[in-house]
């Protein structure tokens, strides 16, 4: 455990943010790795199978992701108030709460799955392979919401290296089992599925075991595991926010794809190759806001605004000193990583990829202050605010990607998504300056 309202702030912002970054990595290879051994060992058309798939399954993961996240924001500020019965009943309503949900997404994610994938406009050519891919996966969304929640509740406590430990060791078997379930089984794209959600499992298992022997504070007991509905209605609040803003999000992603389907089985192949990219790119200051959000939650409960305001700069300055080195770095090293997901003979798709990665790299620095400020607020249970910011830009991405694809083809959405994110800034800066009045007034 790791107490945050006392000692460094550039400390306890590294030492936890590096973690998540591992973790972060970890979790982004579960999909690149099915997207690189699909790519390379089954072809293009089962790549863009699984780019369809992964477009609709980060809607759904987002809404189990909802439940974690709004109980790890009042575990840290139970653990920085030092208010351990109420972070216990906490621990339990979430998991009571979230396994109920966690089952109706995925009864319903079975039963839609199909005509999820029609409303992307996914090709006929592609739809067998991106329903089995989809349905497989979530059918294991069980164990994907067990693993959120246990490792957002170490997180809550400042632990952030178990989670990844586990994460790491799940990983190498979910790279080993494509393979095995690709190459040898000759299973395709449902090899891949099950390789996922058998790796999920595993780091879900490994987490369990972890907090019943090491985190007695969040270990629960069958009696535990009921439901505070004064603590429900607060994570609710939290969550079903948090589950709105990301499933928006998501679900603009998908339109977005759905305008990138318009184009051919080619940008298909290079967009889902590229959005592996953008993930592994924007993880480190997705960490770094996923940080800072622990630490501001921790410091909430112990009542230290000044160090919450500090933590806020260390950030900014951190996340902008990351994001100008991947403007240079990236443009460089933009064909090698287009070459990782698809055979060198796909010239055509690489070329596209390319493209849209030398205008997307620059564009990643304008991340360093929006995603830094949606981790501030969540910090501070202002979910109202990251919600807000997020519905002012992602209409702006979608109208401009659909408006612009015709004339731009890929490049629109790079683009599109700049304009969105610069938009999102001025509103953050704007419930900032309020922050800072209304703050100091109490």
């Amino acid at each position: 455990m790791n107490n945050m309202t006392t000692g460094s702030i550039a400390n306890h912002m590294l030492r936890f943010t590096l973690p998540l970054i591992l973790g972060n990595i970890f979790h982004q290879l579960y999909n690149a790795v099915d997207a690189v051994i699909v790519g390379r060992l089954i072809g293009k058309p089962a790549l863009a199978a699984v780019g369809s798939a992964g477009a609709i399954m980060n809607v759904l993961l987002f809404l189990i992701a909802g439940m974690s996240l709004g109980a790890s924001i009042l575990i840290a500020q139970f653990y920085g108030a030092q208010d351990y019965d109420n972070l216990k009943k906490e621990m339990g309503t979430a998991v009571k709460a979230g396994a109920v949900f966690t089952a109706f997404i995925t009864v319903a994610a079975l039963l839609l799955a199909d005509t999820f994938l029609k409303l992307i406009n996914t090709p006929a050519a592609i739809m067998p392979e991106a329903g089995c891919y989809l349905k497989i996966i979530s059918a294991g969304l069980g164990f994907t919401f067990f693993y959120n929640i246990f490792s957002a509740s170490l997180r809550a406590l400042g632990n952030a290296k178990a989670p990844i430990v586990f994460l790491f060791i799940c990983s190498v078997i979910n790279a080993g089992l494509d393979i095995v379930f690709i190459k040898y089984c000759h299973l395709g794209v449902a090899g891949a599925a099950w390789a996922t959600v058998v790796a999920q499992a595993l780091a879900a298992l490994m987490c369990f075991i972890y907090i019943a022997k090491k985190s007695p504070l969040i270990y629960l007991r069958k009696k535990d595991v009921r439901i505070e509905y004064s603590l429900l209605k607060k994570t609710m609040q939290y969550s079903g926010i948090y589950a709105f803003q990301q499933s928006f999000l998501y679900i603009g992603v998908l339109l977005v794809q759905g305008a990138v389907n318009t184009q051919g089985i080619n940008y298909m192949a290079a967009y889902n190759a590229v959005t592996k990219v953008d993930g592994f790119a924007l993880m480190p200051g997705d960490s770094l806001a996923d940080s800072l959000s622990t630490f501001v939650a921790q410091n909430r409960g112990a009542n230290q605004r000044k160090r919450i305001l500090s933590g806020l700069k260390h950030a900014i300055f951190i996340g902008l000193l990351y994001c100008s080195f991947l403007a240079l770095l990236l443009p460089q090293i933009s064909g090698h990583l287009m070459g990782m997901f698809l055979d060198p003979s796909e010239q055509e798709a690489i070329a596209i990829g390319v493209s849209y990665l030398r205008i997307m790299s620059i564009l990643y620095i304008i991340t360093a202050v929006c995603n830094t400020f949606q981790g501030f607020y969540r910090g501070l249970g202002l979910m109202r605010i990251t919600l807000n910011a997020t519905v002012i830009q992602i209409p702006i991405r979608v109208i401009l990607s659909y408006s612009l694809i015709n004339s731009f083809q890929l490049n629109a959405v790079p683009l599109a998504t700049g304009i969105g994110w610069s938009l999102m800034i001025i509103y953050e800066l704007f419930e900032f300056t309020r922050y800072l009045k209304t703050s100091k007034s109490k």
